[in-house]
């Protein structure tokens, strides 16, 4: 036993004396104080964003961090000036993202597209997001399904109110993100089957749950095998839980689309897409079904957790403040009149409501942290970047940086209102410059944005038309507790709990 402690000892020695020579002659990014084999892991809490934040606060926007006994570097980027060198001035460069410890132990652990390398996989499967699974063109012919999920979401809400009984608004707004992606992405596959749709969203929930640690193995060095040890056959079996889920729905999907050949291919779904691509022998690239089940997962938990989060965070904020919420209100009464429900349509003549999403997003970004790998060696304010850093930008800081923020932590919609805002923001959230980036930036950022933003706009659009909302169980809270949460999404920490009052029934429910 003392033998292999001291050979340990002696390997990590070793790695640190090879690790501190090779960097000698680069000018590398300052660094906090750190301690010897930990790193700078005694600087970070399980509220990540938080403290990268306030190390930031303190130290710079931009770091070199060493961590743990792997002693594996981590480009910290916390300013939205620094974050344009690696979304755009060395976007290529940036253009990977750090391997996953124990990916290929997982069922097509490696064959996702938000963490695939940059390659001929990843270059294909942005192409066809943007040509077709996440087209314009695919958003408005899936228009008729947020709509009939919003329907049947008021719906929902006015038997609570008519029972005056309390409702989860966080899990209402996973229902509606839920089917949504379900039936955009499999038709009705999910929507006529509960039970999937359920599955899907215990499944989403727990990867979010073991993937903060998991990921913790890749900082362990030698160790990192304790990880895996502790969490991996729990991962296995929600891996495998997965795969058996979607095999059935591919089997489904294969069996209409060959009796569906040579007729209307008008209403495919995003699987249907993906088949047709896995069965092309002269696609660009050929696709597996490890690919197609992965790209499913990453689209789940984009499209349903992480939106319904956000639009969680945009009714507490409305909420707990009353003049906001009857501002968005008033809006919406000019355009519809007060005759009809608030349709997907009205949202680019409701810039306060966009206003407020946007704050929302700028305070509470779904995934507050995005990360890349330099793929080279390049230069980020005259310090040396090495090939294989990983790169961590810190989208909470960036949007929270009183640099680029009048009072940065205050819920203040009208800033996206002013004019200088109108010259750097388009309606999908896009700026020139890199200080509000809830999606992330460059060629690596989301593709699903304008997804997002439609669905947040429905929703909050919505529940502030039909209801009026009484904080609490028993409605009689006066605020609604904004504490976060620890983990790799931005959640609340106590649920959006709130008794319904109707305030206007939709003349087509």
């Amino acid at each position: 036993m003392i033998e292999m402690i001291v050979f340990l000892f002696l390997v990590l020695l070793i790695s640190l004396i090879l690790s501190s020579s090779s960097n000698n002659s680069l000018q590398l990014p300052p660094s906090p104080p750190s301690i010897p084999l930990l790193g700078h892991l005694h600087h970070l809490t399980p509220s990540l964003y938080k403290s990268l934040y306030t190390l930031s606060s303190k130290h710079g926007p931009l770091l070199l961090l060493r961590l743990g006994p792997s002693r594996r570097l981590l480009l910290l980027v916390s300013s939205a000036a620094v974050a344009t060198d690696v979304f755009k001035t060395h976007d290529l460069a940036f253009s990977s993202r750090p391997a996953f410890a124990f990916a290929e132990r997982l069922p097509f652990g490696t064959s996702g597209f938000v963490t695939a390398p940059y390659g001929p996989y990843w270059r294909f499967m942005k192409k066809l997001c943007v040509t077709e699974l996440l087209s314009t063109r695919q958003l408005e012919r899936s228009r008729s399904i947020r709509r009939e999920e919003i329907l049947r979401s008021i719906k929902r809400v006015i038997d609570n109110a008519r029972e005056t009984v309390a409702l989860d608004l966080g899990s209402e707004f996973t229902k509606f993100t839920n089917n949504v992606t379900c039936r955009t992405a499999m038709s009705t596959s999910c929507a006529e089957k509960c039970e999937d749709a359920e599955r899907i969203r215990k499944l989403v929930k727990e990867s979010f749950e073991l993937a903060a640690k998991l990921c913790f193995g890749d900082v362990l060095g030698p160790f990192k095998e304790l990880s895996f040890w502790v969490y991996g056959k729990k991962a296995i079996d929600m891996s495998t839980r997965y795969d058996e889920l979607l095999e059935e729905v591919l089997k489904e999907h294969e069996h209409k689309r060959l009796s569906r050949a040579n007729g209307d291919q008008s209403e495919r779904d995003l699987m249907d897409i993906l088949l047709d691509v896995y069965h092309d022998a002269h696609a660009e690239f050929k696709i597996t079904m490890a690919h197609i089940k992965a790209f499913f997962m990453d689209l789940f938990i984009a499209g349903t957790h992480t939106s319904a989060e956000a639009t969680q965070w945009a009714m507490a904020e409305l909420l707990n403040h009353p003049e906001a919420f009857q501002k968005v209100r008033k809006e919406i009464e000019l355009v519809t009149g007060n005759v009809r429900l608030v349709d997907e349509s009205d949202i680019t003549n409701l810039p306060y409501l966009q206003a407020v999403v946007k704050e929302t997003l700028r305070l509470y970004p779904p995934a507050p942290i995005t990360t890349r790998e330099c793929r080279q060696h390049c230069k980020i304010n005259s310090f040396d970047v090495p090939p294989k850093t990983a790169v961590a930008i810190n989208l909470y800081a960036i949007m929270r940086d009183p640099d680029s923020w009048d009072n940065p932590n205050e819920f203040c919609p009208e800033r996206f209102l002013q004019e200088q805002d109108h010259e750097d923001l388009s309606d999908d959230g896009k700026r020139m410059k890199f200080n509000f980036v809830p999606f992330g930036g460059g060629r690596r950022g989301c593709p699903g944005t304008a997804l997002a933003f439609s669905l947040m706009n429905t929703a909050v659009a919505a529940m502030v038309q039909c209801f009026d909302w009484k904080i609490g169980k028993d409605g009689k809270g006066e605020k609604v507790d904004m504490e976060s949460g620890s983990g790799m999404s931005l959640s609340m920490v106590h649920p959006l709990i709130c008794v319904p009052v109707v305030h206007f029934i939709p003349y087509d429910i």
